[in-house]
């Protein structure tokens, strides 16, 4: 049976892989708190992540640990760094080392969102970000490439799944609430971690690495994207459309986020046309259904 080291196995997205495969591959499961049947594992540690490689032989390493509070990024670069980049780069060299596929996920955040383009980013567009988040994710890209041998990088945006999650979080404001303030002017996608899930299934067993754009189908901004989760459940919370400048008079710590987060998925339509992700209202309403 397939031997998957699984990274970051109890955020939303490892949780979603786990469900995604089932029982028909064997999972290492790997995270930085104990859990039963969880092995903690530290990936900016070189020496154990080698170590825990040397004993399981995995066939298949899946890293979804990463440090994505971007604003806790934005305070503490040194830890991020060590989470994103470092951790990645280990993860690689070990990929490497042992003979093992490695598929690790980036995010929209490695380019700076102007819109310059006058259209979704492309896999082969020269990332710029503008935050601490962006820089480590795209630092961690970057040692992939230059030390994994077989790999897959796939970039999302917007994720939601199993835990913490702006779906939630919106749900949640609107039990105590009736009005919220909501930003208007950053465009993209929501994605959610069941559809990227399938994509990892999907492109694993083939060789078609490289890099990867990897979210839902369709494009919206927060603002309209939490009117339609009141609207897909029926709720009359109002939402006050506002703009970054707004938010950030509000909230003077945040990062700076990209106005322009559209990722066009063209390296998946370019490998294949047996697979495609849903379109964002489509993969809601699943997740929506199923909370």
């Amino acid at each position: 049976m397939k031997k998957i080291l699984l990274t970051g196995c109890n955020g939303q997205l490892g949780r979603a892989i786990q469900k995604e495969y089932g029982d028909t591959v064997e999972f290492i499961r790997t995270d930085m708190i104990e859990g039963e049947g969880i092995t903690v594992l530290d990936i900016s540690d070189l020496e154990a992540v080698r170590a825990l490689c040397k004993e399981q032989a995995p066939d298949v390493i899946i890293n979804c640990a990463a440090y994505t509070n971007v604003d806790g990024c934005e305070k503490n670069e040194d830890a991020a760094y060590s989470a994103n980049a470092i951790g990645p780069k280990n993860l690689a060299i070990a990929s490497r080392e042992f003979g093992a596929k490695l598929i690790h996920v980036s995010t929209d955040y490695v380019f700076d969102g102007k819109g310059a383009l006058g259209r979704p980013y492309e896999e082969d567009d020269t990332p710029n970000p503008i935050s601490a988040y962006g820089r480590t994710k795209l630092a961690g890209e970057k040692f992939v490439q230059e030390e994994a041998k077989e790999y897959f990088i796939l970039r999302t945006a917007w994720l939601y799944g199993d835990g913490h999650n702006f779906v939630k979080t919106m749900l949640k404001l609107s039990e105590t609430h009736n009005e919220v303030s909501v930003v208007c002017d950053q465009v993209g996608t929501p994605t959610s971690a069941v559809e990227l899930s399938k994509m990892i299934h999907f492109l694993e067993p083939t060789e078609e690495y490289g890099i990867y754009h990897a979210t839902c189908e369709g494009n919206t901004n927060w603002a309209d994207f939490t009117e339609a989760i009141f609207a897909k459940k029926g709720l009359s919370t109002k939402v006050y459309h506002v703009t970054s400048e707004e938010y950030a008079a509000m909230n003077p710590n945040a990062a700076d986020r990209p106005h322009y987060s559209i990722l066009e998925n063209a390296h998946l339509k370019k490998v294949t046309k047996d697979f495609s992700m849903a379109k964002w209202e489509d993969a809601l309403d699943v997740y929506l259904a199923n909370m």
